[in-house]
């Protein structure tokens, strides 16, 4: 049994673990493993919004981004996904990975202004950059089975044994190595800084992050079935409470998105991701808020009756991003877009 938190990154703890020493998890989970000479991740949300279906200029965009993902310095992996918003707002996300910050800072800046600037103005296409770029300290992974690496693990040097931190409330915290000695609590609020037609949100020291995932791609008849009538619906409906309810519980966007492929069809995979004003705001709603309660009650009877039989594939990242790790911007988009939704954005003053 290892711990989730890598040897290169294990200190003296000046806060303690939920659990025990001699804790053993009821069932198998595993951890991304990167090379000790990581020293920070980065993940580059791309997003396009339109109201109804993708349009010519949607799919513009799109291959656009795709373009620039396949140049010089671009990403070691990204993916796509596609979900409508409180708004009805089709929005369409390219994700993209980086563990060599050198390599990102020479492609940024060009893509950003080719994204958010000036010439992407007025297309009738709202655009929006998301960056979190945390040292390794920062952020934590988990995977239900091998095999099969998403998001920021597909850049790892591999994958771990069985870890012990998990399948208890408080293992996402304490699989985070920075957890050892630090509480992570927020400070500062929200605000923005208006550049033109751009919005960019400077957001607050140690805002959360998860992505959470689940592919059923590998199910057979009766286990699908199984997770698209029982399971899914229960994780759409806590989806959806973030989505449009989370701000007072901490929770500032939600995106509950359908995988998709290079063509945009869509996969058997999803992802909720979502901001979070804090790791321990994200820890109570999911050990006592109802729709999360209910969104663990149908995971465990599905997997309880399954066993080790079942197919579904279940993961996560999470991280918990110091102040200048961050960076929101927004253009055309509609109050309610992701940090957007964390500041009142007023209307800009005449000119």
């Amino acid at each position: 049994m290892e711990s989730a938190i890598p040897s290169h990154l294990q200190t003296e703890r000046s806060r303690h673990r939920r659990v025990p020493d001699d804790y053993a998890p009821p069932y198998p989970s595993f951890v991304a493993r990167h090379k000790p000479a990581v020293k920070s991740v980065i993940m580059a949300y791309f997003g396009v919004q339109v109201r109804g279906e993708p349009t010519a200029a949607v799919a513009e965009a799109l291959a656009q981004i795709a373009k620039r993902f396949a140049g010089e310095n671009g990403p070691t992996h990204w993916d796509r996904a596609q979900y409508v918003d409180q708004a009805g707002f089709t929005n369409v996300v390219s994700v993209a990975y980086w563990d060599d910050a050198g390599r990102f800072d020479a492609w940024f800046d060009g893509a950003r202004e080719a994204w958010t600037g000036s010439a992407a103005a007025g297309s009738g296409v709202g655009r929006f950059i998301e960056v979190l770029r945390p040292h390794v300290a920062r952020y934590e992974t988990l995977f239900s089975s091998l095999g099969r690496p998403e998001g920021v693990a597909v850049l790892a040097d591999g994958m771990s044994g069985e870890v012990q931190e998990h399948a208890y409330w408080g293992g996402m915290r304490d699989r985070i190595p920075l957890s050892q000695t630090d509480a992570m609590s927020p400070h500062g609020e929200p605000r923005i800084i208006r550049d033109g037609a751009r919005i960019r949100v400077v957001a607050h020291d140690n805002l959360c992050l998860i992505r959470s995932g689940q592919d059923w791609s590998d199910t057979e008849a009766s286990e699908r079935k199984m997770y698209l009538d029982d399971v899914e619906p229960v994780l759409r409906e806590g989806m959806d409470f973030l989505r449009d309810e989370g701000v007072p519980i901490g929770c500032y966007a939600n995106r509950y998105m359908r995988v998709v492929d290079a063509e945009g069809r869509p996969t058997e995979k999803s992802y909720g991701q979502s901001w979070w004003k804090s790791l321990a705001a994200l820890e109570r709603w999911a050990e006592s808020h109802p729709t999360h309660v209910r969104i663990f009650g149908a995971a465990m009877k599905y997997l309880s009756t399954l066993g080790p039989n079942a197919k579904l594939r279940l993961y996560h990242e999470v991280t918990v991003a110091a102040a200048d790790e961050q960076f929101f911007e927004y253009l055309g988009c509609h109050e309610r877009t992701g940090m957007l939704g964390a500041v009142q954005v007023v209307a800009a003053p005449a000119a």
